[in-house]
């Protein structure tokens, strides 16, 4: 089972600790002590925290296949004569889409904007870090 401090949690779910500290305190959160007394957090209580905290995608007002959307707000967008770049910042993700600058000026996305990228895609790499490389769950019993 693997198992994650205060910290390493409030690191992958992009807030701070006391945040997560006040969710354990208020019972939204399970918590535990590992064997030096810390507090700790099954990795799969934090999963199923995570999936009730997304909301329900049947509350979506638009029919789509994509699963992937991400709500964020536009942090830049540059034009050219054809295409056009947009960079949403979605809580801790920067999200980079390319297209077309028609799609750009009929959406109106500008600077400041609230945007929703909606990934779909074939294929999604997804990788494991290594110890070295800052993955910071335990293994436990």
């Amino acid at each position: 089972m693997t198992v994650f401090r205060m910290g390493e949690a409030a690191e992958l779910l992009g807030v701070s600790v006391d945040t997560v500290r006040r969710w354990v305190d208020a019972g939204r959160l399970t918590a535990g002590r590992d064997e030096q007394g810390h507090r700790v957090i099954d990795g799969v209580d934090l999963a199923a925290f995570v999936r009730a905290q997304a909301g329900d995608p049947e509350s979506r007002t638009e029919e789509s296949s994509a699963r992937n959307r991400l709500r964020g707000i536009v942090t830049a967008v540059v034009k050219d004569a054809v295409m056009a770049q947009v960079d949403i910042q979605a809580g801790p993700f920067r999200v980079v889409s390319l297209m077309s600058r028609e799609a750009v000026d009929e959406l109106d996305l500008k600077v400041g904007s609230v945007a929703v990228a909606v990934i779909k895609s074939t294929t999604v790499v997804v990788e494991k870090p290594t110890a070295n490389a800052g993955s910071r769950g335990r293994a436990g019993s």
